[in-house]
C-alpha cells in the first residue's frame, strides 16, 4: 500500500482484477503475500505520465472501469450480483428470481405476454438466434417505454429464449423446462444443477456480450435487439464459444494423456481453455461451486488435477460447464445455450440499466491510417 500509494480497498481491487497475485503467507495464515514483480509493474505505471489515448486504450482489454454500473462487481475474488453474493444465490434462487434482481425489480414474478411457437431448426444455437432476431424485428424501441412494461418484456424476452433453446413452449420454471427438453427429470438432482448453473453465469460484470448489449440499448434499441447484439458477441472463441475448445483440449488429454497435452501446448505458447481466470487471482468461484456439486467425468477430472499439478490453475467457469454436462450427460451444444439462456438476464439487465442512463456509446477511434488527402 506504501509502494503504490493507494488504500486497502484498491490493493484488494488489484487481487481481484488478477493484476497483483497473492499466496498464504507460510508463517502466518491470517497474513497473505503479494507477488513483488506485479507490485513494482503497477507502481512504475502509475510513474509515468500517461497521454490520454494510452489510458483510453488501457481500458478497453481488462482495464480500469470505463462506466457505473450497480448491477455485478467482483470483489475479493467473489461474484455479487447488486451486493448479494452470487454463490450464496445459487443455493436457492432460480434465473427467473435473479434475472428480477439484476434488473433492479421488486421480487414479484410477472405475468408474461403470450409467446409463439418457436422457429423449427434442427440447431439450438440457430433457434436461439432465429427466436431473438425475429422478435427484434418488431419489437418497439425501448426509449421512452414505461419501466413496467420493460420488465414484463424482459420476462417474456427470457421464456423465448428458453423455448427456442427447449424446442418448445413450456412453463414452469426455466431450469425444469430444460432439464426435461433434455431428458432429466424436471425437479431432480439434474435439474438443480442446470438451475445452480443458470445463476451463476447470468451475469459477470462488463464482459464483452454486456457491452455489446449496452452499446445497443444505448441507441435505444429494443430489449431484444440488444440481447441479440450480446448473443451474437457470445458466440466467439474468446467469450462464450470458449467451451469448444475446452472439448478440444480434453480431446488432446484423453488421446495423449493429460500431461502430455499440457507440455505441447506450453512448448507451442498455448493457452489452456477451461482454466484460469484474469478476473481471479486464486480461482473462479463460479467453477469451485459447480464442481463441488457433482463428480465430474474421470478423465475431465485427470485432465484438471493435471493442469493444477503444472501450471497452479484452476479450472474456470468454461470447464465446469463441459464438466457438468457430461456428467448429465446433455446434448453437444448444452453449454453454449446454458450460457446463452443465463446470460441473456443480464444482458437485459444491462440494457435497462444503458436506457436508464440516456446517454450514447459512442467512442472515438485514433486513426492510424494514410494521411488525409485535405488539399
Amino acid at each position: 500500500m506504501d509502494r503504490l500509494g493507494v488504500r486497502a480497498q484498491t490493493l484488494y481491487a488489484y487481487v481481484s482484477r488478477g493484476r497483483v497475485q497473492t499466496r498464504p503467507d507460510p508463517h502466518d495464515p491470517r497474513r497473505s503475500l503479494y507477488r513483488a514483480a506485479d507490485i513494482t509493474a503497477l507502481t512504475e505505471r502509475k510513474a509515468r505520465s500517461r497521454k490520454v489515448s494510452d489510458v483510453a486504450a488501457g481500458a478497453i482489454a481488462w482495464g480500469e472501469p470505463v462506466l457505473a454500473s450497480a448491477i455485478t462487481t467482483i470483489a475479493g475474488g467473489r461474484l455479487f450480483y447488486r451486493g448479494r453474493d452470487a454463490i450464496g444465490l445459487a443455493e436457492t434462487e432460480t434465473l427467473e428470481s435473479v434475472a428480477r434482481l439484476l434488473r433492479g425489480g421488486h421480487g414479484a414474478a410477472l405475468k408474461r405476454s403470450e409467446r409463439p411457437a418457436p422457429p423449427e431448426h434442427p440447431d439450438m444455437r440457430t433457434q436461439a438466434y432465429l427466436a431473438l432476431a425475429g422478435r427484434a424485428g418488431a419489437d418497439p424501441p425501448a426509449r421512452g417505454r414505461h419501466p413496467l412494461a420493460l420488465a414484463v418484456e424482459a420476462a417474456t424476452l427470457l421464456d423465448v429464449l428458453t423455448d427456442a433453446v427447449a424446442g418448445e413452449v413450456g412453463g414452469g420454471p426455466i431450469h425444469n423446462r430444460l432439464a426435461l427438453a433434455w431428458g432429466l427429470g424436471p425437479g431432480g438432482p439434474g435439474a438443480d444443477l442446470i438451475r445452480r448453473i443458470l445463476v451463476l453465469v447470468a451475469d459477470h460484470e462488463l464482459n464483452a456480450s454486456a457491452f455489446a448489449a449496452r452499446v445497443a440499448a444505448s441507441t435505444g434499441a429494443s430489449l431484444s435487439a440488444s440481447a441479440l447484439a450480446g448473443l451474437a458477441t457470445l458466440s466467439g472463441p474468446r467469450h462464450g464459444g470458449a467451451t469448444a475448445a475446452v472439448r478440444t483440449f480434453a480431446a488432446e488429454a484423453a488421446q495423449l494423456g493429460p500431461r502430455a497435452a499440457i507440455a505441447n501446448r506450453l512448448v507451442e505458447d498455448r493457452l489452456l481453455p477451461g482454466f484460469g481466470h484474469q478476473l481471479y487471482a486464486d480461482n473462479d468461484p463460479r467453477a469451485a461451486a459447480l464442481l463441488a456439486r457433482f463428480e465430474p467425468p474421470a478423465e475431465l477430472a485427470a485432465l484438471s488435477a493435471a493442469v493444477r499439478a503444472v501450471t497452479g490453475l484452476a479450472p474456470n467457469v468454461d470447464f465446469a460447464l463441459i464438466a457438468a454436462s457430461d456428467s448429465l450427460r446433455l446434448p453437444a451444444d448444452a453449454p453454449f445455450a446454458l450460457f446463452a439462456v443465463a446470460r441473456c438476464a443480464g444482458w437485459i439487465a444491462h440494457a435497462i440499466e444503458q436506457g436508464q442512463a440516456d446517454t450514447l456509446i459512442r467512442p472515438r477511434a485514433r486513426y492510424i491510417g494514410p494521411e488525409p488527402e485535405l488539399g
